[in-house]
């Protein structure tokens, strides 16, 4: 059951149905996996040297440390979605996905060097310190998670393919920085409408005279209308960057 029960608004609106797989499914965040998993995408296409081995390893190694560990880390703290995964399968399969994580970029060290183990440091270190909330929160913000799930994999992919950051990637980087800033705005007003707003009491009045009644689904809408589309929209970004490096 989500925090409100299972009824009129689900936790968030990806969510399934409660129970065993689908509690995992949702855990996962599929949607917003995949957004930020295009900026992998985006960092690696921008490179001058491009490896399909290298991005490859990158994704799964984010996969890994952002779709899995971070996802399960936060549902662990706190329980947001609700569900019914227990406490120690959630703790044992965040860990090992980090872990995971981990070991592939020390793998990558070989390759592009050891610069490297400085975007794994701080990978790692992220992913426990805002998901679980560590040092009272401090790194539990809308600049920490800019930073950390925008910009951070557009420079990483981008050095894991050339082993070095030119001007190219920090300005990409602040692209994305720019837009997971907005989508933690967006997704944070939609969480609190769907998990702790009960009811809207209200109206929009319009110059001609027209009255609206404001409702919570109202305030809703055009919120995760935004994000449905952002979403997918990098997405699509970051697929037609490395087809074009592809030659496709």
């Amino acid at each position: 059951m989500g925090p409100q029960g299972w009824g009129a608004l689900k936790a968030a609106w990806y969510v399934a149905a409660p129970g065993r797989w689908r509690d995992w499914a949702s855990v996962l965040h599929p949607p917003y996996t995949a957004w930020h998993l295009s900026y992998v995408l985006v960092g690696a296409a921008l490179a001058p040297h491009f490896s399909v081995s290298r991005l490859v390893a990158t994704l799964l190694a984010f996969g890994l440390a952002v779709g899995v560990a971070a996802h399960g880390f936060d549902e662990l703290h706190g329980r947001p979605l609700g569900t019914a995964i227990s406490a120690p399968v959630l703790a044992g399969v965040s860990v090992s996905a980090l872990a995971g994580a981990v070991a592939l970029g020390v793998v990558g060290i070989s390759r592009v060097g050891w610069g490297l183990a400085v975007f794994i440091a701080a990978g790692a270190t992220v992913v426990v310190a805002y998901n679980l909330e560590a040092w009272g929160g401090r790194l539990h913000n809308k600049v920490t998670f800019a930073l950390a799930w925008g910009a951070f994999p557009v420079l990483t992919a981008y050095y894991a393919q050339a082993a070095t950051l030119r001007p190219a990637a920090v300005v990409a980087a602040g692209f994305a920085f720019g837009l997971s800033r907005a989508q933690r705005t967006l997704s944070t007003e939609a969480r609190d409408l769907r998990r702790r707003v009960s009811s809207v009491e209200g109206q929009r009045l319009y110059l001609d005279g027209r009255v609206e009644p404001l409702s919570r689904q109202s305030l809703l809408a055009p919120v995760e209308q935004s994000l449905v589309t952002l979403s997918w929209c990098v997405c699509a970004l970051g697929v037609a960057m490395v087809l074009a490096r592809t030659g496709h």
